[in-house]
């Protein structure tokens, strides 16, 4: 890919530079903005999105990278502050779109290298240009550890110097003009003692670049001046102001050839321990049964379930929007399409609600072939912050497209004057080697409250955005690593064992044991950085699991990850389990209720224990599944005003009755629980754990 370099003359744009040409990109021009000549600010302007200390010296920077470099003036200010950027006429990142619009039309550039670390602000804003411009970020620095980076920064023969001083600890007298590698220890030091960011992600500190392995000369500075912006006693800010520079020829071994850290965005699974025995992996044989009056697969998708009533705190869950379709008639797949999202939308205001309240979709399709059709207008109907998404291909009925279900959420402003959580959404759209960027209408995490609802995670190596090789074991590991990494990016310090409820979508009954295996091996990791006393009991603690086998996943993957967590102790969370026998099913029942009582989840399996094949009869067992059910809902706390808002019951598609499945659940689940009914979302699946024959997930928000 071709690629400008966004460059301030600092490390952290110097070493993704390096990271892009590692990844087989090719750097074909430079980008810089400096404050414009009438400011007066001809050093230091305050901005929050540019490093200006250092300009000076730019154009040396591009002579010793031997690169065309262009440049640009920062006429705007910071006008547009908000976590979502907009074009703004007066914002300083229209000046962005308009020195990287010159760049793409004279160099026919691709991609944009940007060397954000943790800044949502200037991501997001960068981002913001690249869509416009049809560019892909590179961001291959971004949530990346400080402290390693740090090292692989000094280690890669990146030269750079402090050229501004502006935290407690800095000396402007002591560490102005001192090199990386002089002040990696002073600056591990100041992290462990007041922390402070070891890259100066905080604004501690900021560098230029003399030297690295893709410049052709070497700066070398031959005189510069301290200038003290203000004096502060405790935490001076001071810079360097370069008075005289040049360049020098390096020694023809030193050019061109340079290390960075191997690529660590791939996973290899040599552990035993997280594999189960090979008499574990074979899947359980299928038993033939045959139900009182049954009619085969005849769900009625004409009809769309009922919805969920609203939650106290603005929650409401829209189940089964379904797109009709057959080849045969008169009328497209984009048609189905656009119908389905008409009546969503439709079903959206009866409510008082928009697409955009939206914070979570399920999107079940018969076919995986369809996905660029229905993705092609899915991705009209939502605005620059779309909710997350899980997709998964499954066995729908001849003649249905695809079933939407999804979770809106709108405070009642009228009704309640109390200030609330803002919604935050994480849709990083930079490719890095973090995790996959979000290349598609989705966001990778919704966060309300303290509850995150993310979307689902397959395997895709995030520099490459392609799938990883090995196996489902390989897949697994580095989806659930995606998973858990996008939990901490959305909140510090949240992991896997904040989850309280996950569902694990697989394409052969094969990968159940091993799903299940890497999911126990994840949650023991989480134990040895938490204290081993606090998961004593990990199913408990860490939510419920939901493993279903269905017949095709996005990319050919071989497994899926989608989990909601919270952001509480899991030390205090509830639970509650049972288990009971029912007409030859047995019935079990776990509940986990947050420690704050904000939200609970609720799974019930119905599995055979009699392997006889003579006629059974499904109103008995559904009956109590749901009396069941209507208990653990009683048992949440009575400081838990959670409602019962989705009833997802995925079911083996070649045993059931879905008709009487569907009319026998929404019968009793309108009996037993009356007014808070949650949204039926039936979901046939090839194959479930065991002998189940019914998972059912409940969430309770």
């Amino acid at each position: 890919m071709r690629v400008v370099a966004l460059i301030s003359g600092g490390k952290d744009s110097c070493y993704n530079m390096m990271q892009c040409v590692a990844a087989g990109h090719q750097i074909v021009a430079l980008a810089n903005l400096r404050p414009a000549e009438n400011t007066g600010q001809t050093d230091e302007l305050d901005s929050y999105m540019y490093q200006t200390v250092g300009h000076h010296a730019i154009d040396l920077y591009a002579d010793a990278l031997g690169l065309p470099l262009y440049r640009g003036f920062i006429k705007g200010t910071s006008v547009n502050t908000g976590r979502v950027y907009t074009a703004c006429p007066e914002d300083e990142v229209e000046d962005l779109y308009q020195l990287m619009k010159l760049v793409k039309d004279k160099e026919g550039v691709e991609g944009v290298s940007v060397g954000a670390i943790l800044s949502d602000y200037q991501r997001v804003r960068v981002e913001d240009v690249c869509r416009r411009l049809n560019l892909q970020p590179l961001a291959y620095l971004w949530h990346y550890n400080q402290e390693i980076l740090l090292k692989e920064m000094i280690s890669s023969n990146i030269q750079a110097i402090i050229i501004k001083v502006a935290a407690f600890g800095l000396d402007p007298d002591k560490h102005l003009g001192k090199t990386l590698g002089e002040m990696e220890p002073i600056l591990l030091e100041l992290s462990e003692k007041y922390g402070v960011h070891v890259c100066g992600e905080g604004g501690e500190y900021e560098t230029f670049t003399l030297d690295c392995p893709l410049f052709k000369k070497k700066i070398v500075v031959d005189s510069a001046k301290v200038v003290m912006h203000s004096a502060d006693a405790f935490a001076p800010v001071a810079y360097l102001h370069f008075l005289k520079l040049h360049l020098e020829n390096k020694q023809e071994e030193s050019m061109g050839t340079f290390l960075v850290r191997s690529c660590s965005c791939e996973i290899s699974c040599t552990d035993d321990d997280i594999f189960p025995s090979s008499g574990e992996c074979e899947p359980p044989k299928n038993i033939p049964v045959i139900w009182k009056s049954l009619k085969h697969n005849s769900l009625d998708f004409t009809k769309t379930f009922q919805n969920s009533g609203k939650s106290l705190s603005g929650y409401q869950w829209f189940s089964s929007i379904t797109a009709h379709f057959l080849p045969s008639k008169d009328k497209t797949a984009e048609d189905a399409a656009r119908e389905a999202f008409s009546s969503l939308r439709a079903n959206l205001t009866s409510e008082g609600l928009k697409m955009k309240d939206i914070i979570l979709v399920h999107l079940y399709m018969k076919s995986m072939k369809d996905f660029s059709v229905i993705n092609s207008v899915y991705v009209t109907e939502f605005d620059l912050c779309p909710p997350a998404r899980v997709c998964v291909e499954t066995v729908l009925p001849d003649g249905v497209l695809f079933c939407i279900d999804c979770l809106a959420h709108k405070y009642d402003m009228a009704a309640d004057d109390v200030v609330h959580d803002e919604k935050l959404v994480m849709h990083v759209q930079s490719i890095s080697h973090w995790a996959p960027a979000s290349i598609g209408p989705y966001s990778q995490s919704i966060k309300v409250g303290d509850v995150l609802y993310c979307a689902g995670q397959i395997a895709l190596v995030p520099c490459s955005m392609r799938l990883v090789g090995g196996g489902v074991r390989s897949e697994a590991s580095l989806s659930l690593r995606h998973v858990g990494r996008v939990l901490e990016a959305m909140s510090q310090r949240t992991a896997l064992h904040h989850v309280i409820t996950a569902s694990c979508y697989v394409t052969d009954s094969k990968s159940i044991p091993v799903a299940r295996s890497i999911w126990r091996k994840k949650l023991r990791e989480c134990k040895k950085v938490e204290d081993s006393e606090m998961y004593h009991d990990e199913t408990a603690v860490c939510g419920l699991l939901a493993v279903v086998v269905v017949s095709h996943l996005p990319r050919d993957a071989a497994i899926e990850w989608h989990v909601v967590a919270v952001v509480d102790d899991p030390l205090q969370r509830k639970h509650f389990a049972m288990k009971m026998l029912s007409e030859g099913f047995q019935i079990e029942c776990e509940s986990v209720e947050s420690s704050s009582a904000s939200c609970a989840s609720v799974s019930v399996r119905l599995s055979m224990i009699s392997s006889s094949t003579s006629h059974l009869d499904l109103d008995g067992p559904l009956h109590d599944l749901v009396a069941v059910f209507k208990e653990a809902v009683n048992k949440l706390s009575e400081d838990c005003s959670a409602s019962p808002l989705s009833f997802r019951a995925f079911f083996k598609e070649h045993v059931f009755d879905a008709e009487t499945l569907q009319k026998g659940l929404q019968e009793y689940l309108e009996k037993y629980l009356e007014e808070k009914t949650p949204a039926l979302i039936l979901v046939p699946v090839v194959d479930l754990p065991d002998k189940d024959v019914i998972h059912i997930l409940c969430w309770l928000s």
